[in-house]
């Protein structure tokens, strides 16, 4: 209902407030600074080059030759506006929605969750614990993506507790209605698997149901796009429960399931659809599911990344013992990788880098983590030019 969840909202009245915008280390600040915590947060975020890289990473479909196709960058607008539109409406705070939307994808890995897939095969196996991009979002603006500050030194993101809380808590894999968050104040690096905890903010569940909105609806219509869906709109007319005269487009079903949510939604129930459209939104997963996701159009793409991520790994992991035999293989990997790794090792760095250490270069180990790290942040056009080096001559 309109302006339901306005006194949970984050702000100062918010007895959470002083933990949501708690940062790990103190922030520069500037005398004609205008901005609010959070929205220092969104234009940290934007800056970052882990945010501009998601423009050329896979959403579904994998480095799309159309450019009407949807992005991991652009999910993460449609995130940012679906968000946007159910915070304002039940009274929350839509700088921190903004900022949360804006940076919940940062840590997904290049070719969408089949890449998610490769890389937790091969972490677990070298390391001992699964890669999820959730995780791994959170450590990208708490260890890896650094900005200068004013004095042109090297800096971590630093962002606020309530918004990394939202990248690692905005899993929208899961099938749950009534929504809330938690109370507890927990050490976000406690996290062992994606929506263990719910969201500590309003503000992060909103982010959480808006990103299952936005690929539910987004997903059907590239797919329709494509002609992927050509033998199975009948069935979905009847999921969505249309008239084969009506037209199915993305505005359609996220206004539908804004709507109901927004009208259904209230501090004693949580964020909650209605029963019926409750029914439909797992009909449709179950539909995307099995005729998107699972499709022979997009299995084939598998084995190609599997091929690719683990070139390139494994280049990269021979070179930590003997790392010239590597560069004579692929010399641009290897000097790029180089260039990456020297940002967070334990051996001399530049002077201008203030951003913490986190690689013990003696530790085997952490130099595979490194290389996790280091893939994760490629495009799909990166690891396709890298791997094509790799086999090239």
């Amino acid at each position: 209902m309109k302006n339901s969840l306005l006194k949970e909202a984050a702000n100062e009245n918010n007895i959470k407030w002083q933990n949501m915008i708690k940062r790990e280390k103190p922030l520069y600040s500037r005398n004609n600074d205008m901005r609010t915590e959070f929205e220092r947060d969104y234009t940290r975020i934007i800056h970052s080059t882990a945010y501009r890289r998601m423009k050329h990473k896979t959403q579904v479909y994998f480095s799309p030759q159309n450019d009407h196709i949807c992005t991991r960058i652009e999910h993460v607008v449609y995130v940012d506006s679906i968000s946007y539109t159910i915070a304002k409406y039940l009274g929350l705070n839509t700088e921190l929605t903004k900022a949360i939307a804006t940076s919940h994808d940062i840590g997904h890995s290049p070719f969408g969750h089949q890449g998610e897939k490769v890389l937790s095969e091969i972490s677990k196996r070298d390391i001992g614990e699964s890669f999820w991009h959730e995780k791994n979002g959170l450590d990208m603006v708490d260890k890896i993506e650094f900005l200068e500050d004013p004095n042109g030194n090297k800096q971590n993101m630093n962002l606020t507790y309530a918004v990394r809380d939202g990248i690692i808590s905005h899993c929208g894999e899961i099938d749950q209605n009534n929504i809330k968050p938690r109370n507890e104040f927990i050490n976000l690096q406690d996290y062992k698997m994606p929506n263990e905890y719910a969201p500590y903010t309003w503000e992060g569940c909103v982010v959480k149901v808006a990103d299952k909105i936005s690929y539910l609806g987004r997903d059907i219509i590239d797919s329709i796009t494509l002609g992927i869906l050509d033998k199975d709109l009948k069935e979905l007319y009847e999921i969505l429960n249309c008239n084969s005269d009506q037209v199915i487009n993305n505005t359609n079903i996220i206004n539908d399931l804004i709507y109901d949510l927004c009208n259904n939604s209230d501090l004693e129930k949580g964020l909650c659809f209605s029963d019926k459209m409750y029914e439909m939104i797992n009909k449709l997963k179950k539909f995307n599911y099995e005729k998107i996701y699972l499709s022979d159009k997009l299995s084939k793409s598998v084995h190609y990344f599997e091929l690719i991520i683990n070139t390139i790994y494994n280049l990269l992991k021979q070179s930590y013992k003997n790392f010239e035999f590597a560069r004579k293989i692929c010399p641009d990997l290897l000097a790029d990788f180089e260039d990456w790794i020297k940002n967070y090792w334990n051996l001399e760095r530049n002077i201008n880098n203030k951003n913490d250490v986190i690689f013990n270069i003696k530790d085997e180990k952490q130099y595979y983590k490194a290389i996790i790290y280091y893939i994760s942040g490629m495009t799909d056009n990166y690891a396709i030019e890298m791997y094509n080096k790799i086999i090239g001559f």
